[in-house]
């Protein structure tokens, strides 16, 4: 089972160092959370990703459930062993496909909203409103299988029990993810799913794995604050904060300090799918453990590097006659061996291996950068 132990709490902020300790091993928090969708780390192997010092990786529920089938990974020894990863492994409920596939797809808008003029408005998305492309029920959600198109049916109970058979350390509750262009009403039915959902959840056997709960609410503080209480009465090993997280970073921050106080502060919380660098240091001070984001990995399949003077284009022609590496300050292995100019070259030919460079360089920075908050935590300096 999981046990967290906090080393030491900030006299400035609501930082804290920890230990969370696992079946696979411990993780030092805070932590940065690669995504593994499918069971890898994109462009990657499980050794690859081992020296990027990353801890713990999060799969993607709903993608494994059909590809390839949580019987086929159980049948394998489970996730670790099927993807040959000896450290610890979340995985995440499905509730994010409910709006990634849903009005995610169908409004072409993410979890913060970035409103421009003439575009999609806030109150868009009202109660009794549904997805084009999947139903919410007061029971879970019927999907279309990306593999066929046929129907299929996911819960809390379904959620749950694909995780089970999945095998990972940490797993989540079944939740809606609400949509950012929600208004008050669809937010509060959506809500009382999600806590309707979370009962649920927490009244099933579960065999050697924490389960998360999932604080909701969309961006209104009385609701972001209900959600906290409940999920936090239900007494589950740890806390995920989902869903819509304002208009912009200022009102996420709102939101954390509307939800982290009402929060046991003897449990772990995980911020979902939030982790561009210049957000980290502010979700670490708000009292956040760990968080996962596809940013080094993404941004590293689109040539992208993130270094300590700041991003770099390697599309760019001009790296092609530059003989420095990504990030003189870095000591990873790409860095140690090879340089922007051969690393330019391999983006624009568009050779595989540039992009697993770069995906390389990209995680073991982040999880540098998460070793260099931890350093500041411990010497009160955050």
């Amino acid at each position: 089972m999981l046990e967290f132990k906090i080393l030491k709490k900030s006299k400035r902020s609501r930082a804290r160092l920890g230990i969370l300790k696992t079946p696979h091993g411990e993780v030092e928090t805070p932590a940065f959370v690669p995504v593994a969708t499918q069971a890898v780390v994109k462009s990657l192997d499980s050794g690859e990703t081992t020296e990027t010092k990353s801890q713990i990786l999060i799969a993607n529920t709903f993608h494994l459930h059909f590809k390839p089938g949580e019987k086929i990974v159980k049948s394998a020894g489970g996730l670790h062993k099927f993807m040959n990863w000896k450290r610890p492994l979340m995985t995440d409920s499905g509730g994010f496909q409910v709006f990634s596939l849903g009005f995610g797809q169908d409004l072409r808008i993410g979890k913060i909203l970035k409103y421009f003029p003439g575009q999609s408005k806030v109150g868009e998305i009202s109660s009794g409103s549904q997805p084009k492309f999947l139903k919410i029920t007061s029971d879970g959600v019927f999907f279309r299988s990306p593999i066929d198109g046929r129907e299929v049916f996911i819960g809390p109970k379904e959620s749950v029990k694909i995780q089970v058979a999945l095998g990972a350390d940490i797993i989540f509750a079944f939740d809606e993810c609400t949509p950012p262009l929600a208004d008050y009403s669809y937010a509060r039915n959506s809500l009382a799913r999600t806590h309707r959902w979370a009962g649920v959840c927490r009244q099933l056997k579960i065999n050697g794995q924490a389960l998360y709960g999932i604080v909701q609410g969309s961006h209104f503080r009385d609701l972001r604050e209900e959600s906290a209480e409940h999920i936090n009465a239900l007494d589950f090993d740890g806390f995920g904060i989902g869903g819509d997280l304002g208009k912009s970073k200022t009102d996420m921050k709102k939101i954390l300090n509307w939800v982290i106080p009402n929060l046991d502060e003897r449990k772990p919380r995980h911020l979902l799918g939030i982790g561009h660098l210049e957000d980290i240091p502010e979700v670490t001070t708000d009292g956040i453990d760990t968080l996962d984001c596809i940013v080094p990995t993404h941004y590293g399949r689109h040539g992208i590097a993130f270094t300590s003077a700041g991003r770099l284009d390697l599309n760019k022609s001009k790296f092609l006659k530059d003989r420095k590496p990504l990030d003189p300050k870095c000591v990873c292995r790409a860095c140690r061996e090879f340089t922007r100019s051969y690393i330019a070259h391999l983006v624009r030919a568009k050779e595989i291996t540039g992009l697993k460079l770069l995906t390389f360089h990209n995680l073991h920075f982040f999880n540098s950068f998460m070793e260099g908050l931890r350093l500041k935590i411990k010497k009160s300096a955050l």
